[in-house]
């Protein structure tokens, strides 16, 4: 049976859109108090800039829950595209600010015996057209969350990483070729991935789920979200 999340307190980062937005939804819907970290968001904070995290985790109270969910990519997004600004903001977002959020955040989490969600993703794994750059950004939350876990167990705090495939988000219109509706009906959407993460957390503390990947049951091959006319569901 899962936990009562009612009183606990929650960062999320990327939490004024997207995934991060249906994170803190979900569990603003059992009760829990959220601060959703974004640049334009409810809490405004700038997660690839270290010393802005470390401010706003100085101020916060409690952390019982962390959630790094900020993520983004760009159009030009093949090897030959990528120059040197481009995969240093792409990292910086899409992982160093993990780090940011973790190195800030440990003692308070380590005092609620609290738990750390990443935010990854399918590509991390395999091979697709999202770019080395953001390829090698979500593969780094995973061996992120791995380590951590690995150090932190002992201290209570449990680190999880969730990898979803492909989600109808904003971020797919930064995409070359942005996908067409009807593939787009067939992807996960935020509330899914929120979903996911809600289990994880709500876990007993006697149990963990150190990853977990969710597909698209519609475009279930890894890799191949990117196809023109996904085959429906048998009835």
């Amino acid at each position: 049976m899962l936990e009562s999340l009612a009183g606990r307190v929650a960062v999320v980062t990327g939490g004024g859109s997207g995934i991060g937005a249906a994170i803190v939804a979900r569990f603003e819907s059992e009760g829990v108090t959220c601060h959703a970290l974004a640049r334009r968001g409810p809490v405004k904070v700038d997660v690839s800039d270290r010393s802005a995290v470390r401010a706003f985790f100085d101020a916060v109270e409690r952390v019982d829950i962390l959630v790094c969910s900020a993520g983004d990519n760009v159009k030009g997004r093949r090897l030959e595209q990528v120059d040197g600004p481009t995969w240093d903001a792409l990292i910086a977002v899409n992982l160093s600010s993990a780090f940011y959020c973790i190195e800030a955040a440990l003692p308070k989490l380590r005092e609620s015996r609290g738990s750390v969600v990443l935010v990854g993703s399918v590509s991390g794994q395999w091979p697709d057209g999202s770019g080395p750059a953001y390829q090698a950004s979500k593969a780094g939350l995973a061996a992120l969350a791995r380590a951590a876990g690995f150090e932190e167990h002992v201290h209570g705090v449990r680190f999880s990483v969730v990898n979803p495939g492909v989600v109808d988000t904003a971020i797919l219109q930064k995409r070359p070729v942005p996908p067409p509706p009807e593939v787009a009906a067939a992807m996960l959407r935020a509330e899914d991935v929120a979903e996911a993460v809600h289990l994880m957390v709500a876990l007993p503390r006697r149990a963990h789920i150190p990853e977990l990947t969710i597909l698209p049951t519609r475009l279930q091959a890894v890799g191949k979200t990117s196809v023109a006319n996904p085959e429906p569901a048998p009835e």
